[in-house]
């Protein structure tokens, strides 16, 4: 019997790229809203915005300025995005960057339920500090919160976000946790990890027997322009078979029909978690 639950996400443009921080920041909303009305219009169950998506992938310099946009979690932007969960009966993944207090700040992704509902978070885990032009540790402590998952309306989902799908435990710890769609907001450009970009999580949702969803923007940002920023935000099943793809310069919804029942089918073919043996692996985690 299906259970097919309807997900997108939404992969876009930064709008503005002069003016404050509060300007810039709210430009990025107001291009979100119609892309969310949208979504909503279109049926989306589950709908998962890019890494911290109201703004500029800020990372690409190091400066205090972009502290500003900073801001409770829940808070006001979770707030706003509650407002159109309860209008559509949808959930929403809205990553943004956390204030948690004075001088602390986390690569979030807040969770709300489709009655607008605050459900809870999921803080970034691993933190690059790469060249060129991810000097992610100048603003974000390492998430402390592990690997919780969200009984949503619709499913069990789980949150990794960006650098965070480099680390295969990411998602083992989601799909042990119960999840059965795990989502990877994402804010990455061309270069040495687009090859990975439909290789690893294929390869984790098979491992796994989930489905998963990753998320890219689009785009290049002055003014730092390091990179292009290649969408191509997709859906994979629990075979490893990439059900939808976006574009690579395209601001857009990306849609796709989610058959959960197909979780148990695969489980019961690879039984990987039956199989495991976790008392073995202890040594990993030694070093």
């Amino acid at each position: 019997m299906s259970r097919i639950v309807k997900c997108a996400h939404i992969q876009a443009s930064n709008p503005k790229h002069d003016g404050t921080v509060a300007e810039i920041k709210e430009a990025m909303i107001q291009k979100h809203i119609p892309l969310i009305e949208e979504a909503g219009e279109k049926g989306v169950q589950i709908l998962c915005l890019q890494e911290i998506f109201y703004g500029p992938y800020f990372c690409a310099e190091q400066d205090i300025k972009w502290y500003e946009s900073a801001e409770p979690v829940p808070g006001p932007t979770t707030e706003r995005m509650a407002e159109y969960a309860k209008k559509y009966n949808m959930v929403m993944v809205v990553p943004v960057y956390e204030k948690a207090q004075e001088g602390v700040y986390y690569n979030t992704a807040a969770v709300i339920d489709a009655d607008g509902s605050y459900l809870g978070k999921m803080r970034k885990i691993q933190i690059p500090h790469t060249w060129p032009g991810f000097w992610e540790k100048f603003y974000f402590k390492p998430g402390n919160m592990g690997f919780p998952v969200f009984q949503t309306a619709y499913a069990k989902i789980g949150i990794f976000i960006c650098y965070d799908r480099h680390f295969p435990e990411s998602a083992r710890c989601l799909a042990l946790n119960g999840a059965e769609i795990l989502f990877n907001p994402s804010a990455t450009v061309a270069g040495k990890s687009e090859y990975l970009w439909e290789l690893e999580q294929p390869a984790q949702a098979v491992a796994n027997g989930v489905f998963i969803g990753a998320n890219n923007r689009v785009g290049t940002e002055k003014p730092w322009e390091f990179g292009q920023f290649y969408g191509s935000s997709y859906f994979v099943d629990p075979l490893g078979k990439i059900m939808v793809k976006g574009s690579r310069d395209k601001t857009e919804v990306v849609v796709a029909d989610l058959d959960l029942e197909m979780i148990r089918e695969v489980r019961d073919g690879w039984q990987f978690f039956r199989d495991r043996r976790p008392e073995m692996y202890g040594e990993i985690c030694q070093s």
